[in-house]
């Protein structure tokens, strides 16, 4: 056996250039390291290196344990915010992007999502918290499903989206002009997209049939859509053989097909009432028609979830999630019953680069033929009210107050106006700057009266007796014919689910009993699309029942702030009998 050998120390003149070449390519386990004198080689497994630098003394070894690293997750949260910076233009094409029939995903780079599902607060099943929690951004939902949109939708859209998408029961009470169409359409469209929906019923009144069909065309063209109307044999088909896609009907057919709809089977997947406080009278015909059809999810959607007591949200409820609030409830305790449930923005909350809208109150003093014939119906009726004692009932007082409110307007015997006189001044200016002006009015006579002395300025009349058939064609010529200035609106009409932003100017001849009302015909033309700032001019007269009446708005007002905004004061707000009485000192008879 030859005896062993010394170690061969002899440089290596190949060693340098095979450390160049696989200094790179260095394994990431844990390398064994020797370091020895500068006449001995380093060895990192199987990389020999020879060490060219003999002025450095030997090193100690130093031995850094590097355990294996434990990741545990501890929890999660559902953000709600927005960065400031995240732009999703790449993901939204408009008409003049693309064809109307691409449905093919964007190639462009992905868009970093940020909108998160909002899921409720209830949820305790693990499987279901896990399931929210890996849910993509919507942006990237979007690009999956190849989902595109006519325009960009604001950010505070996506969040509505993501707050009805994931719920069975919701209440979208955005502030009219935020776009709750497009955000349920949206919503609804995902969920047919990911096949949790097949069926679903939309529920509207009669003249926003039409509208909604424009509405599904333009934010989700590829769903099929049908309105339920015509005659009885055709709507009872539908509703027995409809058995996908969306519905569309109004609240008076569904009454009509009471017995259809309330049998349905399978039960429908989704239902979405609009303008949902037309359900708020929980013992009326049409709330329990609503809340009798069969189905799996219940949205609402509304821009006054009350409009005179608190009653008016219990009945939405009834619908939405039964048994969740009951009447005579105390107002904080309503607030946190619906917290989770009700979505709620104004605009100055989400659109701080829409136009302001400046109100200006016009106080006019009544001519000498409307004071005249005022108080000659004033005293007459006080009069007549407390001869009444014991037969004396809230609809007497009504009528009294009506027939005030009529005197305000026009003297009955002259036609005589005060209010008139100002308008039409109002007018001159808005008609010379080229703009356009809605009149609201509570009263089809007075929307008359004011068409025949306004004929210079082109008015236009929108109101119940307009068929509905034609009104579409009013609104037209309306925003396209620059010689019509003004259209004369009743506030039943004109009030609900419209887009009359192409107008600068609204003005309410007379003040209507609910302010919801009231901020419904402003709103119908202060919305997303707006151009210029809005001018709100609302006309009172001074020292008659418009006063007193205007006082009762701004007390209702209060109250919905009290059951939306946790720090209002506690307190019933509405108006009650005695106050009602109280606008001519009258006392309720005793039983």
């Amino acid at each position: 056996m030859d005896p062993p050998q010394p170690p061969d120390t002899r440089p290596d003149p190949g060693s340098s250039q095979r450390a160049d070449s696989c200094v790179a390519a260095l394994p990431l386990s844990q390398p064994v390291v020797r370091a020895l004198s500068s006449q001995q080689r380093i060895r990192f497994d199987h990389v020999e290196l020879q060490t060219l630098a003999p002025q450095f003394s030997r090193p100690e070894i130093v031995t850094v344990p590097l355990p294996q690293p434990h990741i545990r997750v501890v929890g999660c949260r559902f953000t709600e915010e927005r960065p400031a910076k995240g732009p999703i233009d790449s993901l939204f094409s408009s008409a003049k992007d693309k064809p109307a029939t691409a449905n093919v995903p964007d190639r462009k780079p992905p868009v970093v999502g940020c909108t998160r599902v909002r899921p409720p607060r209830d949820v305790v099943r693990l499987e279901d918290r896990l399931h929210y929690l890996l849910q993509p951004p919507l942006e990237s939902v979007f690009r999956l499903q190849s989902v595109t949109f006519p325009f960009e939708p604001f950010g505070y859209q996506l969040d509505g989206v993501a707050f009805l998408f994931p719920r069975t029961e919701a209440v979208l009470a955005d502030e009219m002009g935020l776009g709750k169409t497009m955000q349920a359409i949206t919503a609804l469209r995902l969920l047919i997209h990911q096949s949790s929906v097949r069926r679903a019923l939309l529920v509207c009144p009669k003249p926003l049939v039409t509208n909604w069909q424009r509405e599904f065309a333009q934010w989700a063209p590829e769903l099929p859509v049908v309105a339920v109307e015509g005659k009885q044999s055709r709507r009872q088909w539908l509703w027995e053989n409809a058995d996908s896609g969306v519905l569309i009907a109004n609240y008076e057919s569904l009454v009509r097909d009471r017995q259809q709809v309330t049998e349905l089977s399978p039960a429908l997947d989704l239902m979405i009432i609009d303008e949902s406080q037309r359900i708020k009278n929980r013992h009326g015909a049409t709330n329990q028609v609503i809340c009798d059809v069969p189905r799996l999810r219940s949205w609402a959607l509304t821009g006054t979830p009350i409009e005179n007591s608190t009653d008016d949200l219990v009945g939405i409820f009834q619908f939405v999630s039964p048994g969740c609030l009951q009447p005579q409830m105390k107002t904080s305790s309503i607030r946190s019953a619906v917290s989770d449930y009700v979505l709620r923005r104004c605009k100055d909350q989400v659109l701080a680069d829409l136009p302001p809208k400046m109100f200006r109150d016009a106080e006019v003093t009544l001519s000498p033929e409307q004071i005249e014939a005022y108080e000659l119906a004033e005293n007459e009726g006080i009069v007549r009210l407390h001869e009444m004692k014991a037969e004396l009932t809230i609809q007497h007082v009504f009528e009294l107050v009506l027939r005030l409110k009529q005197i305000c307007n026009f003297d009955p015997a002259t036609g005589a106006s005060a209010k008139l006189d100002r308008l039409e001044a109002d007018l001159e200016e808005c008609a010379a700057s080229g703009r356009k002006a809605i009149v609201f009015s509570q009263w089809v006579q007075t929307i008359e009266q004011l068409s025949d002395r306004l004929q210079r300025f082109g008015p236009l009349q929108y109101h119940g007796k307009i068929p509905p058939r034609h009104r579409d064609a009013v609104i037209e010529c309306f925003r396209d014919d620059p010689s019509r200035s003004v259209m004369l609106m009743s506030y039943g009409t004109g009030s609900v689910g419209l887009n009359l932003q192409f107008a600068s100017y609204v003005f309410l001849f007379d003040r209507w009993w609910n302010p919801a009302v009231e901020d419904q015909a402003i709103n119908r033309v202060h919305r997303i699309g707006v151009a210029e700032p809005v001018t709100v001019t609302r006309f009172l007269t001074a020292g008659t029942i418009e006063e007193r009446i205007d006082r009762i708005l701004s007390e209702k007002r209060e109250l919905f702030r009290a059951v939306f905004d946790a720090s209002s004061p506690e307190g019933n707000l509405g108006l009650s009998r005695d106050e009602i009485l109280g606008l001519f000192n009258l006392e309720y008879p005793k039983a």
